[in-house]
Order: structure tokens, then C-alpha cells, then sequence
């Protein structure tokens, strides 16, 4: 029995001692709805005090001898959960997390000082010391990664009938997904691999793209993509007052304002990477601000920046976004401030109804072989995005031998879907859709059919009216573009048209040359050249009955080079002839039998356009380039017009000068201002369809360039200036109202202001009666000193898309038919 006894008890310790030798125990844990890693997750043992976290990218490794059965990970904002350890010495446990959808704990009040405000104190007052912004120079090979994914995809949806063609390939999402995870279908994915420099003084970045491979669904242009990928477009710093992202302007928990927006606990001090650091909770005070809510670590010895992992709620005033998520890990460099070496970005637009999909954006960057203070020559930076000749022609090898970080198998899995996806004539059919309605062509071969907007009019002139037309896409030519439409009114039974063609000549110094003719129906005051690029305001004003209309045959010749920088000159030759629909005359001449009329000219002029935008971006696609905004500064324009009298049949000679600047300012928690100042002379007589017609608004839609109230031909003046004034104040003021905000409605308030003048001799070139004996139409005169003023004030955002107004019209209220009240609306699609 003492034996039996021994045995036993020699067993039992044997056995525990077993049981209790060291493990390795390493796996990764995700986010089970998006797939993406989650860093700085708690990992320990049930019941126990033993753990560690997850590094940014979602892994972690450890060895313990375990005192429980099973291995548990918890992070704010999820689910808490627990898988069981095995008698493995080696053993990897994967973790999906679900979301549990609460929201940001309740702003605290306390008795004395939040301890945590004196580490935001500190951190303010060495931010100019930590900034990456204070070296004179920096720069780092970059590697992007971008995935574009549609998710929530239900069992409805995988019903409909445009979708049953990709159910194959649905049944293999589970290999994206995971096991525990929600399914989600990859529609674009890219990489890029790039050389980023930046420069204090001027304040210059240039990025160099070495290395670029997209693959997507409709995304045929892969050298637009290209520059769009790099790090250039997702530069993020924290140490800025406000951070753009997604084109708005976000509050930094670490700002100099902070207090205004926000509130934090001190919640643990931890080593992270050998260094010591407070780890903050980051909470907003009013949810549908601008702002970010979650953690963010900072260093104890200098106060630094170390770790973000902030999130902006479905709360906040944004349209189609449910969550914005961003990561970020930064490290000293040898001169002292921070950079970051890794970010990550994910935006999940919202799904519109619960059986609806949506779209996941996950954005992943990383940089090495930091240099720092070692500028570049100032022509070096000249081209902010450069796209070397051979970024879209490398293999699978180089990436694998070049990519910071490899591709994970599900990864991988998504190039191969997206290939089969992309295929499937349902698909290829549905992108086709898409496009036509962005983009307003379609496309067959080698040519784009459209624009639509213009496809069909009545008015009183021409009756129906039916238009189509064509331009050729890069398929046709990289170098050489042609364009055109033919229309036909059936009332009046002519045809109109117009035939262009132009050459790109210089992509570097983007330099083109073109031809123009064209023969179509134009309204006083309501040309095209002034309407600009508001095609649904444009399209409108050729419904029902047009005011002053003309028949114009136009032809132009033109060229056009960026001779530096933001700095563009055109040189245009036009010739145009003016054929009134309309009781019109002007004093051409005059002799001993009196004064002698016309009712139709023709000019012939030389016209120079100067155009500078200082820090202005563009992106070259194919035959076009795309400017992206010059971060805040004025936009200036100049333009001189000369008329040659008896040139190819001229009647008029003529000079007139034109100056235009515009303008975005951001103002914080005012949101952002917009204006437009515009002044102008004409220095000789001309007849009134060349004077300034000031363009008025009959329309029920709101045009940025036209006087709201103003009607069709109510002023003309041959020297004059005007201000266009908005400020959109995004949620201000409306964000603290109760149930108002969940509208997300945005106030939006207006100014517009003109004053002009018209000089006795043109006044003389108008007289009462055209050369048939009928009274003529006059405009209204600008009083002395008084000008016309116009206020407005609503909101946009209405169903994410409207934008509603009401305008009051402040001077010459008494002029015939003027409309002193009016409300007007616009669709328009902001974040």
C-alpha cells in the first residue's frame, strides 16, 4: 500500500512538473469584420497576471510556463475572448475579434487636475522639438499597400441577379475571410515602392515611385493609379493643429487647443521598445466633431509621440463613412524629432440598409533607410510625383526581394480573385454603368461616346433638340486627341456642331496645341466660356424659352505651356461671327445722313491667359492631368483680349483686361471659406454682347459663378469688380444640438457683391430701335457708388447630397421683375 502510495505521488509530481515546463506560444490577432491586425492587444493567461501585447502588426510571441488552460486577449471597443492551450511546446493561436459596438466612455469630472492634462501640457510645449517638420531635410524608401474590399455581404445579396454570376467565386471567400471572420470580396489591391524626400525651406516633397503593381476591378489607367498609391497621398502628422484626411480637416488629440475638443485619462505606464511611456485614452467631448477617439503613448523622457491608435465614429459629421481607423508607430531620428515607420489606415464606408454591402479602404505604409538634413538642389523638387519608366514593368521576384513586408497567404489569395472577378461579364457590364454615370462617356474601342448630360433639349428655337458626341481616349493616341458633336433642333432644322483636335507635345512641362470650330446656339450672358464646368446648369439653360439667342460660328487655334512651376501661358487665335435671333442693332458708323446700324458683327482677336498656382498638384492621366488643389493658396488669372478690327473680316477693334484670384482658407471650427474676386475693363466702344454681361441665375440650381437673384441680362458694364463668397461651416453650431445633429446637416452662408459701370460712349452705341424700326431691349445701369449686393444662407448635406438655400437680394430691389426672394438647391457629394 506505501508503494502503490510513492508511485502515485511520484507520478503526480513527474506529471505537473511536465505539465508546467516552458511553452512558446505566438499567433496574430485581427479584426474579424475588416481582416486587419490589431496592435496593442492584451495577451495573457485566464486568471492569471502573466502577459504581453501585440506589436503594430498584430503579432505576438512569448514564452511562459502557463498556469492556466487557456490563453486570453481583450482590447478596448471588442470582444473579449479565450481559446484553450494544448500540452504543444510550440504552439500558434489565432484571434478574431468581433467589434462589440459601444461607444467612448462618458467625459469624467474630477475633484483636482486630470493627471493627464499635465502630460498634454508637456507634450504642446515640445512639439516644435519633436516635429518632423523642423528638420531641413528628410527622406526614406516608402512601400504602400492598398486594398479596396466590398463587404457585409449577405445571403441576399449574393441573390441578386447581377451578383449570381460571382457566386463561384463568393464560395471561396471563406479563404480571405477566415474562419471566424465576415466575408468580404476584394475588388483592387496595389502596391508601391517609392523614394520620399521632403524640404523646410521652401517647403517642397517629391516623391520618386521606383516600383508600382495595381490590380483592380475597372481601373484601367495604371499610371494615374500609380500616383495616387505612394506616400505622397498619405502623409499623416499628428503634430499638426489639424491632420487632413479623407479632405477634411480633423482636430489632433495632441493640438494646441486640445482641451476644446477633447478629454483623457492617464490609464498605464509601460515600456514599448526599451522606452518608457504614458499610455493615454483619448475621448472626444462631442462625438460628431471632427475628431478622434481611442490611445495614443508617449515617450516620459522627451515627450514624444510614440504609438497612435485613434478612431473616428459613424457619429461624427461625415457622410457615407461608419468608421476611420488609423495606426501609427513613430521612431527618433539622429537629428532628434520623430518620423513615423509604419501607418495604418482603414475607412469603412457605409452600407445603405442592412442587406446592402459596403466597402472597406485599408491602407498600409512603411518607411526605412531614414536620412535626415541632407537636402536636395530646389530643382530637384520641380515634380512632386514622379513615375519612373519601368515602375509598371517589374516581376514577382523583385517584389518579393523588395517589399518591407511579405504578403500574407491572404494576400496573395487576392490578386488571384480579383483577376477571376474582373472577368466575369456581369461585372465587366456593371463597371461599364458606373463609369458612363462619373464620367458622363462611353466607351467603345478606341473612342468615348457622350457627354449625356447634353443628349436632349427643348427650347423655343430649336424644338427638340438631340445631340451626340465623341472623344477619342488614349486607346486612339497618347499624343493626339480629337472631339466633336453634331445637334439638330427640329423646329428650327439646322444643324450645329463642333470639331476640335489637339496635340500634347510636352508631358514633362505639360505643353499642348489644339484647333476648334464649332457652329451653335449661345444666350447673352450665358455663354459657355462663362458657365465653366457646370454641366447640370449648363444642360438646364438650354430648356425652354432661351433669352437673347445667337447663331455663333467659332473657330479657334491655340497653345498652351507650363513654362515653371505653377506657372501656365496660353495664346489663343479666335475669330467669331454673332448672328442675333433677336431685335438687335448697334451704331456701327456714322456721316452726314446720320448714324449707320448693324445687326450682326464679327470679331477677330488675340488672346493671352496667364494662370499661377503656387505648391499646385497635378496627377497626369493618359492625355489629360488632374490638379488636385494647391494646399490653401490663391489661385491667380489674367487674361487680355485683343480685337483686330478688318482682320478676316473683323468689325470690331478692341482691348479689355480681366484679373481673377480664388481662394480656400480653412478656419478650424469655422470650417472653411471660398472666394472668388474678379475685376475688369474694357478700354474702347464695343458692342453690347461684348461688354460684360454679368451672368444672372433664372434657373432653380445654385451656380458658384453666377449672382443667385440676378436675372438674364439685367446689368452689362465695361469695367467693373465682384466678390463670390461662401463659408461652409461644416457641423459648427449644429454638432451641439440635440437630435439636429444626428442629421449631420451643415450651415452654409453666402455673399455676392458686383459693382460695375458703363461709360458714355457705349452708352451712345445703343440705340432705341434696331435698323427694321422695333424697340430694342435695354439693361439696368449700376447707380453711383451703389452695387449690386446679394446674402444667402442654408445648409447642405441634406440626405448627404443636397444642399438647399435661401437667398435675399439686398439692392435694386425696385428694377423690373427683379426676384428679391428665392430659394435655390444643388446636388453635390461631400464627405
Amino acid at each position: 500500500m506505501k508503494r502503490k502510495l510513492l508511485f502515485f505521488l511520484l507520478f503526480f509530481v513527474t506529471g505537473s512538473a511536465l505539465l508546467a515546463q516552458e511553452k512558446v506560444f505566438n499567433g496574430r490577432v485581427i479584426d474579424a469584420q475588416t481582416g486587419e491586425p490589431l496592435p496593442f492587444v492584451s495577451v495573457y493567461f485566464k486568471n492569471s497576471d502573466f502577459g504581453t501585447t501585440t506589436n503594430f502588426d498584430g503579432n505576438y510571441s512569448f514564452k511562459a510556463v502557463p498556469n492556466s488552460d487557456s490563453l486570453t486577449v481583450s482590447y478596448v471597443g471588442y470582444i473579449t475572448r479565450s481559446k484553450a492551450i494544448t500540452n504543444e511546446k510550440v504552439q500558434t493561436i489565432n484571434f478574431q475579434l468581433q467589434d462589440n459596438s459601444t461607444s467612448l466612455a462618458e467625459v469624467l469630472i474630477r475633484p483636482t487636475e486630470n493627471p493627464a492634462f499635465k502630460i498634454l501640457r508637456q507634450v504642446v510645449a515640445h512639439k516644435a522639438l519633436n516635429n518632423k517638420e523642423k528638420l531641413s531635410a528628410y527622406q526614406y524608401e516608402s512601400y504602400n499597400k492598398i486594398e479596396l474590399d466590398v463587404d457585409n455581404i449577405t445571403d441576399a445579396f449574393k441573390k441578386r441577379s447581377l451578383i449570381k454570376p460571382v457566386t463561384s467565386i463568393l464560395d471561396s471567400i471563406k479563404l480571405i475571410a477566415g474562419d471566424e471572420g465576415e466575408p468580404v470580396l476584394p475588388v483592387f489591391i496595389s502596391e508601391s515602392l517609392s523614394d520620399f524626400y521632403y524640404l523646410k525651406n521652401p517647403k517642397k516633397t517629391k516623391e520618386i515611385i521606383k516600383a508600382s503593381k495595381v490590380t483592380g476591378i475597372g481601373m484601367d489607367d495604371g499610371s494615374l493609379i500609380s500616383q495616387l498609391i505612394g506616400s505622397t497621398f498619405q502623409e499623416y502628422n499628428f503634430y499638426d493643429n489639424r491632420m487632413n484626411l479623407l479632405k477634411k480637416e480633423f482636430v489632433s488629440p495632441i493640438a494646441d487647443g486640445w482641451k476644446l475638443y477633447y478629454d483623457y485619462d492617464l490609464e498605464d505606464s509601460l515600456y514599448i521598445n526599451g522606452v518608457y511611456c504614458y499610455k493615454l485614452k483619448v475621448i472626444p467631448r462631442r462625438a460628431q466633431d471632427l475628431v478622434f477617439g481611442g490611445y495614443i503613448w508617449i515617450a516620459k523622457e522627451n515627450y514624444a509621440l510614440r504609438q497612435v491608435d485613434l478612431s473616428v465614429g459613424k457619429s461624427a459629421n461625415l457622410n457615407f463613412i461608419e468608421k476611420v481607423k488609423i495606426q501609427q508607430e513613430l521612431q527618433p531620428t539622429s537629428a532628434g524629432p520623430y518620423l513615423p515607420v509604419k501607418t495604418r489606415l482603414l475607412v469603412k464606408i457605409i452600407s445603405v440598409g442592412k442587406q446592402r454591402p459596403g466597402m472597406l479602404a485599408k491602407i498600409y505604409t512603411s518607411s526605412r533607410n531614414i536620412q535626415v538634413n541632407q537636402p536636395q538642389p530646389l530643382k530637384f523638387y520641380t515634380e512632386p510625383v514622379e513615375l519612373a519608366e519601368k515602375a509598371l514593368k517589374h516581376n514577382d521576384t523583385f517584389w518579393n526581394e523588395n517589399r518591407h513586408d511579405s504578403l500574407s497567404a491572404t494576400e496573395q489569395h487576392v490578386y488571384a480573385m480579383i483577376d477571376s472577378v474582373r472577368e466575369i461579364p456581369a461585372v465587366k457590364t456593371y463597371v461599364e454603368i458606373v463609369n458612363i454615370i462619373i464620367n458622363g462617356y462611353k466607351t467603345v474601342g478606341k473612342i468615348d461616346l457622350g457627354p449625356y448630360p447634353y443628349t436632349y433639349a427643348f427650347n423655343n428655337i430649336e424644338g427638340h433638340r438631340f445631340q451626340v458626341g465623341f472623344k477619342t481616349n488614349p486607346e486612339f493616341s497618347r499624343k493626339i486627341e480629337f472631339s466633336g458633336f453634331g445637334a439638330y433642333g427640329t423646329r428650327d432644322g439646322r444643324f450645329k456642331y463642333r470639331a476640335s483636335g489637339r496635340a500634347i507635345l510636352s508631358r514633362r512641362k505639360w505643353t499642348e496645341v489644339g484647333i476648334s470650330d464649332k457652329e451653335d446656339l449661345q444666350q447673352i450672358g450665358l455663354e459657355t466660356e462663362k458657365i465653366g464646368d457646370n454641366a447640370l446648369f449648363l444642360a438646364s439653360s438650354r430648356f425652354g424659352e432661351l433669352k437673347r439667342p445667337y447663331r455663333q460660328h467659332e473657330t479657334e487655334i491655340w497653345g498652351q505651356r507650363e513654362l515653371f512651376k505653377g506657372f501656365t501661358e496660353r495664346i489663343t487665335l479666335r475669330q467669331r461671327s454673332f448672328n442675333p435671333l433677336f431685335p438687335f442693332s448697334y451704331v456701327f458708323d456714322s456721316n452726314e445722313n446720320g448714324v449707320v446700324l448693324k445687326n450682326s458683327f464679327s470679331t477677330s482677336e488675340i488672346i493671352f491667359d496667364t494662370r499661377f498656382a503656387n505648391n499646385e498638384m497635378f496627377l497626369q492621366s493618359e492625355n489629360s492631368r488632374i490638379s488636385l488643389g494647391n494646399k490653401g493658396w490663391p489661385v491667380f488669372n489674367l487674361r487680355y483680349l485683343l480685337g483686330l478690327k478688318n482682320a478676316l473680316g473683323s468689325d470690331v477693334s478692341y482691348q479689355r483686361l480681366e484679373a481673377n484670384v480664388r481662394q480656400d482658407i480653412p478656419m478650424g471650427i469655422l470650417g472653411t471659406g471660398r472666394y472668388e474676386l474678379e475685376a475688369g475693363r474694357i478700354f474702347s466702344t464695343v458692342p453690347y454682347p461684348l461688354l460684360e454681361v454679368h451672368l444672372g441665375n433664372e434657373t432653380p440650381f445654385y451656380t458658384r459663378n453666377a449672382f443667385t437673384l440676378m436675372n438674364y441680362f439685367e446689368f452689362a458694364s465695361d469695367s467693373y469688380a465682384s466678390l463670390h463668397y461662401n463659408q461652409h461651416l461644416e457641423g459648427f453650431g449644429l454638432n451641439s444640438i440635440p437630435l439636429v445633429s444626428k442629421l449631420k446637416w451643415r450651415m452654409v452662408l453666402t455673399g455676392n457683391i458686383l459693382y460695375g459701370h458703363l461709360s458714355d460712349a457705349n452708352l451712345a452705341l445703343l440705340p432705341p430701335q434696331d435698323h427694321q424700326g422695333r424697340d430694342l431691349e435695354t439693361f439696368n445701369q449700376f447707380s453711383n457708388g451703389v452695387p449690386y449686393a446679394e446674402v444667402g444662407y442654408g445648409f447642405e448635406n441634406i440626405f448627404k447630397f443636397l444642399r438647399v438655400q435661401a437667398f435675399h437680394r439686398l439692392t435694386y430691389r425696385n428694377n423690373p421683375d427683379a426676384n428679391n426672394f428665392g430659394i435655390k438647391v444643388a446636388a453635390q457629394f461631400n464627405l
